[in-house]
């Protein structure tokens, strides 16, 4: 029964992770696209270019929250069903490429660290909340977005590895699949990490037209 059940959870968790939550709610709140101001990303943090917090703020949340729900119904029903730990890899990884390259939105998408953040708290909260924390810790104290997104992809592997209880079986292909995202989120930020090492980088919170 598994062997046609993961491609299907992985299908579904791609079309959920596809849905452009920025571009939506930039649509419904009658804001700007995102897609044509600032960075030029759609993402919660463009989305606050626009000065909208509201928008910003429900934006990062289902952007997480489409990361989260796939990964979380297979953890919770997915060994009856036949669906092993690499199929909980193989979800997560597709509802975050689903954000990058959504099939409904050209396949242009954002850098999904919230999506990002959702797979990470469907794979173990307390994993989620510790990245969050990292996130949160960066962010605070330098104000760029995208260096706390790079430290927290970097770390987050190894939190899960190195966390009490996992064991190996179930790690190593939850723990690839986080190694993989993260690697996109570095590829991602490519031009962001540039920015940073020439001082350029725009902080949070300001606006960019």
């Amino acid at each position: 029964m598994g062997e046609w059940m993961t491609p299907l959870a992985v299908g579904v968790a791609y079309l959920l992770g596809s849905l452009s939550f920025a571009v939506l709610v930039s649509r419904v709140m009658g804001l700007n696209d995102p897609r044509t101001y600032g960075s030029k990303n759609p993402g919660a943090t463009n989305v606050l270019r626009s000065g909208n917090k509201a928008a910003a703020a429900v934006t990062l949340l289902l952007d997480a929250f489409k990361g989260w729900l796939p990964v979380w119904a297979v953890a919770q029903w997915g060994e009856a069903w036949g669906l092993g730990a690499g199929a909980l890899g193989l979800v997560g990884l597709a509802a975050f490429l689903g954000h990058l390259f959504p099939v409904f939105f050209g396949f242009k998408g954002g850098k999904g660290v919230a999506t990002a953040a959702g797979v990470l708290l469907g794979f173990e909260p307390w994993l989620g909340l510790a990245v969050l924390l990292s996130w949160v810790s960066v962010a605070v104290f330098t104000r760029y977005s995208s260096l706390a997104a790079i430290v927290a992809a970097v770390f987050a592997p190894f939190f899960y590895l190195f966390g009490d209880g996992v064991a190996w079986n179930a790690a190593a292909p939850v723990a690839l699949a986080m190694g993989v995202m993260g690697g996109l989120l570095l590829w991602r930020h490519a031009q962001n990490i540039q920015r940073l090492i020439a001082g350029q980088e725009s902080r949070i919170g300001s606006k960019k037209h």
